[in-house]
């Protein structure tokens, strides 16, 4: 599944007439492919084993043109600084409020719920609604468990 996911968002980049480098492909295979919502230093620290052409200065210019093309958001977490996640379908996120870790929440009426959420807030305020992030926030099972111990 993870091969059609790459696939599927190496076309996104040639409809929009991107060129797509090695470095590029290799930095939106390792968003498609791993979910915990990395970091600018955590995707460079990761893949530069592998990929030693790759500088922080490319990783955070693919990733600012990933985030202007729709296929990444970026997602603000306090201290922890900004996060990257790979957005090819609607979900939101819940954050833990102890250690800062992300997860992924699917839900199949996300899109329609955060449509009619854009719809209301335009009414009510009259903004032009461009889009939306949805965060909850709690504690994670982990952190949860080691509060247990204690």
């Amino acid at each position: 599944m993870d091969n059609d996911e790459v696939a599927e968002a190496l076309q996104e980049l040639q409809k929009k007439h991107i060129r797509i480098t090695p470095q590029r492909q290799t930095i939106l295979t390792y968003l498609v492919t791993h979910h915990n919502h990395p970091t600018v230093e955590t995707i460079y620290e990761d893949l530069n084993q592998e990929s030693p052409n790759l500088s922080l200065a490319t990783t955070y210019n693919t990733l600012k043109l990933l985030v202007d093309l729709g296929l990444v958001i970026e997602l603000a977490n306090g201290e922890d600084g900004v996060h990257y996640d790979y957005f090819n379908k609607p979900h939101y996120h819940i954050i833990c409020t102890n250690c800062g870790k992300i997860t992924d929440v699917f839900y199949d009426g996300f899109a329609k719920d955060a449509h009619r959420m854009e719809t209301e807030a335009a009414k009510q305020t009259g903004y032009q609604v461009s889009g939306n992030l949805f965060e909850i926030y709690g504690l994670c099972p982990e952190c949860q468990a080691k509060l247990k111990t204690k």
